[in-house]
């Protein structure tokens, strides 16, 4: 009968997965996503949100997202190359390049398909491609599709990177070289050695390009892990999102002006998907502007993310090299680490568990993402909750 294959790979293959405890059961959220959140009618404090600022649920976004729909609609109508480009696309665009002090800037419907977007326009099967070992999915994918040779070093190793470089270029077989990593690493929240990268990059001519989805709006004063490290001048392809710390949805790559350009005309989901909805540009815009402005949300995340990251490690949690707001704790085997999970949602803390393929096997890990709107009584609840299933789990 016709669908039994597919019927015997699916069944098979999530039975595999649930057995293994890598099967992820996806929840919904009862309401907004904010500090706390509602999930089958029980009231959770939320550590899992990538909302850091809080700016998913601020009132003047809503207000400046009502009034564009009121304005434009709510689509906008084609891809940006016909006449899906509204005058509101270019005032974010605008609003992007100042703040990330680039000549220009070029924004997609997501994080994701800027690295599906800008890799595979710049590279091609005549290139190579240094990637981080740990770098996200959506760069494994951008590379492939590009059809360049991925040459993959190890975690932010400059003397690995190095000599992998030194290798590409006298091998005489590649047209162009590009270094690629994260600015912020979504697992272990440690920061890429920009710096040492950016040298590597002088010594062998290699174009230089840097995912900052989970730096942007969190370092730099929220300018981002380039701005943090002063090297604005120094790298060609910034990425970043707008929907983790600005807290709408979408992405964007930064760079000099003849980069937007050629991304314009060459970058496929530029070319072949609707533009972003008004509703998204108009709140995102306001959302940059009110980061510009003020550092006082960006500071209180930070302040945050200290104070749980102190907390858990007190109690004697591993929480990993993280250097951002992002505080892993790193539990292990995988099935425990949904058991743990499990247990703290139990008891009021949601925070979901991370495991292989996320993460290497054996490095499960729950990943807890506080935001600038957690109060200290929401934080203090969470960490005497972790020292309870901590305990109950032999975990500490």
């Amino acid at each position: 009968m016709l669908g039994e294959v597919l019927e015997k790979f699916l069944n098979e293959n999530l039975q595999s997965l649930r057995d293994q405890g890598l099967y992820n059961e996806i929840d919904t959220v009862e309401g907004a996503n904010g500090p706390v959140i509602k999930i089958k009618g029980s009231e959770l404090i939320n550590l899992s949100s990538n909302n850091y600022l809080g700016l998913a649920t601020h009132d003047e976004l809503k207000r400046v997202a009502i009034d564009a729909i009121h304005e434009y609609g709510v689509g906008a109508g084609a891809v940006r190359t016909i006449n899906g480009t509204l005058d509101l696309h270019l005032k974010l665009e605008e609003k992007l390049a100042e703040f990330k002090g680039t000549e220009a800037v070029i924004s997609y419907q997501s994080g994701f398909n800027c690295n599906m977007a800008a890799i595979s326009a710049v590279m091609d099967q005549h290139d190579a491609i240094l990637s981080d070992q740990l770098n996200h999915a959506s760069i494994i994918d951008g590379c492939r599709l590009s059809k360049a040779k991925i040459l993959a070093y190890n975690h932010s190793d400059i003397e690995d990177l190095k000599r992998k470089a030194y290798d590409a270029v006298t091998s005489g077989k590649y047209n162009k070289i590009m270094v690629i990593t994260d600015g912020v690493f979504s697992m272990d929240g440690d920061i890429a050695k920009l710096p040492q990268i950016v040298e590597v990059a002088k010594e062998f001519n290699l174009i230089t390009y840097v995912d900052d989805a989970h730096g942007s709006g969190v370092t730099g004063m929220g300018k981002g892990t380039v701005k943090h490290f002063g090297l604005e001048r120094e790298v060609d392809l910034q990425i970043g999102t707008l929907s983790k710390a600005v807290g709408v949805v979408g992405g964007y790559v930064a760079g000099k002006q003849n980069l937007i350009d050629w991304l314009k005309v060459r970058s496929r989901p530029f070319l072949f998907s609707t533009a972003l909805t008004p509703a998204d540009v108009a709140a995102t815009t306001a959302a940059v502007q009110l980061i510009s402005d003020s550092a006082d949300l960006v500071e209180q995340l930070w302040r945050n993310g200290n104070y749980l990251k102190l907390g858990l490690k007190k109690l004697g949690f591993n929480i990993g090299i993280s250097e951002t707001p992002i505080t892993p704790c790193i539990i292990g085997e995988e099935k425990l680490t949904q058991q743990f999970s499990k247990r703290l949602i139990e008891e009021g803390v949601y925070a979901k568990s991370i495991v292989f393929p996320t993460v290497p096997k054996g490095t499960g890990r729950v990943r807890n993402m506080p935001t600038a709107t957690h109060t200290k009584v929401m934080l203090d609840a969470a960490l005497s909750i972790y020292e309870k299933v901590g305990k109950e789990l032999e975990v500490i």
